[in-house]
């Protein structure tokens, strides 16, 4: 039999290799699904401008432009579909590249403080683009903005873009749902949208929304998620300014006889 000091020596022993088996040996790091790691590689670039008059003061005080957008490794298509969308916020004559938006907007800016002749407030711009999500086979991106160029109030804008990273294009409602499918998506985005209104099916739409024709409908702003389709209307879509975006979200389970099947949602379909 082992003597009381065996057992203590026994016992130390014992716990000071627990210890060191716990420095050399950590916990295995977590497993992550295929499916959620990012599959293309990236780095973020940043663009910015600033009025001649800025001076020492901080950017909150002078005209300014910021752009901040991602650029994909071997990815042309991908790279000018991002840019794309953010010359086009707020811009129905877009310029040729993100660096002439910057310049130009500092231009409107000088042009108008001319023109005024006096000291105009200080004109904003911030664009930017942002991977929500990606994986094996899906990439979500949100590209948006704030710009004020001396209006009543500054001018927010969201835009949604699905990528399928297999075939290189922009995902359409029509490439993950049935032919067919606006109809009973309507009807259920519909039902979703007044309940979150706290609207009765018979209320009518012509008083505090902008719909065409007074009928609600779909726009084509979506981002694919894990759970559902998120549709975003923006800021005088389809309310006043006041009231601010409007988001709708549709679960999957409440589409599942529109869904389509192998396609980049499949996966997320249980």
């Amino acid at each position: 039999m082992l003597s009381m000091i065996g057992i203590q020596r026994t016992i130390i022993f014992v716990s000071v290799s627990m210890i060191i088996t716990s420095c050399f040996h950590p916990n295995p790091p977590k497993v992550i699904p295929a499916i959620t790691r990012d599959t293309l590689k990236y780095t973020y670039q940043a663009i910015k401008e600033r009025a001649d008059d800025c001076g020492n003061k901080p950017d909150s005080g002078c005209s300014v432009a910021r752009i901040s957008y991602p650029v994909f490794d071997g990815q042309g298509s991908l790279n000018d579909s991002v840019v794309n969308k953010i010359l086009c916020l707020f811009d129905a004559h877009p310029d040729k590249d993100l660096q002439t938006r910057a310049k130009h907007f500092i231009e409107e800016y000088q042009a108008f403080k001319k023109a005024k002749k006096h000291s105009a407030l200080p004109f904003s711009l911030h664009l930017y683009g942002l991977v929500v999500r990606q994986d094996s086979s899906l990439l979500t991106l949100e590209t948006g903005g704030s710009t004020f160029s001396g209006n009543a109030h500054p001018i927010d804008q969201t835009m949604f873009t699905n990528w399928n990273a297999t075939t290189q294009k922009q995902i359409e409602l029509g490439d993950i749902l049935v032919t067919g499918y606006l109809p009973k998506l309507t009807k259920v985005a519909d039902s979703i949208f007044r309940k979150n209104e706290n609207l009765k099916d018979t209320s009518s739409l012509a008083r505090d929304y902008f719909f065409k024709g007074n009928k609600f409908s779909l726009n084509n702003n979506f981002l694919i998620t894990p759970l559902g389709l998120r549709f975003l209307y923006n800021e005088y879509e389809i309310k006043p300014y006041a009231a601010g975006t409007t988001n709708l979200f549709i679960p999957y389970t409440s589409i599942k006889t529109l869904l389509k099947p192998h396609t980049v949602i499949s996966q997320y379909i249980k």
